[in-house]
């Protein structure tokens, strides 16, 4: 690998639904090449990859239909780096409390997430995050948008986000291996700082 290769790595984005332009304008603006992700065989050759925020069940019904699911999984099994945003992480959990009928996941994060657990489109919000990612804490804005909540964290999982809520701290961000996986859309508000960190990482 060059050094032009490790200034720009390829990343790809799940361009099967959802905030996909955002991720990719958001990427391209800090210098990394990328690619749409909706097929096998575009897992080829990337450095790490996006799981975007829309409809969960749907983006599963979608990447079981187009054949990328398993490949997916075992990708990012064998190493390749994650980011996942709202969606994409109820995609990535082993479990969810109340999944869509006939709804699977990829299973990279041994969580529980429970789906629109700030309500619909209507209750949206934005709040002000502390994420931590390896030394570094960033105050990210980020706009809740039908989100998830991690419910159970399992073994070998770091939280890396929380917010207060009625009933306590919610756990909305986390970490496992490679796989870095969010409640939130933080493409949405014109910070790159969360991107640009995940983009050092790879």
């Amino acid at each position: 690998m060059t050094a032009a290769d490790t200034a720009r790595p390829l990343v790809g984005v799940l361009a099967l639904q959802g905030g996909v332009e955002e991720h990719l304008s958001v990427l391209e603006s800090l210098g990394a090449e990328t690619r749409r992700v909706r097929l096998p065989q575009d897992l080829d050759g990337l450095g790490g990859i996006i799981l975007p925020g829309r409809e969960s069940s749907t983006i599963d019904k979608l990447a079981r239909s187009f054949g990328v699911a398993e490949p997916l999984r075992r990708a990012v099994e064998g190493g390749l780096p994650v980011l996942a945003t709202c969606a994409g992480l109820i995609y990535s959990a082993r479990d969810l409390e109340n999944p869509a009928s006939g709804q699977q996941t990829l299973g990279l994060i041994d969580v529980t997430v429970r789906r629109n657990a700030f309500g619909n489109q209507r209750f949206s919000e934005e709040r002000t995050v502390p994420v931590t990612l390896g030394s570094e804490t960033l105050n990210i804005e980020a706009s809740f948008i039908r989100a998830p909540i991690v419910t159970r964290v399992g073994e070998g999982v770091e939280a890396i986000a929380t917010v207060p809520r009625e009933d306590g701290e919610a756990v909305v961000g986390v970490r496992q291996g490679t796989v870095t996986a969010l409640s939130f859309h933080p493409e949405e508000n014109g910070d790159s700082r969360l991107h640009a960190a995940w983009l050092a990482s790879l």
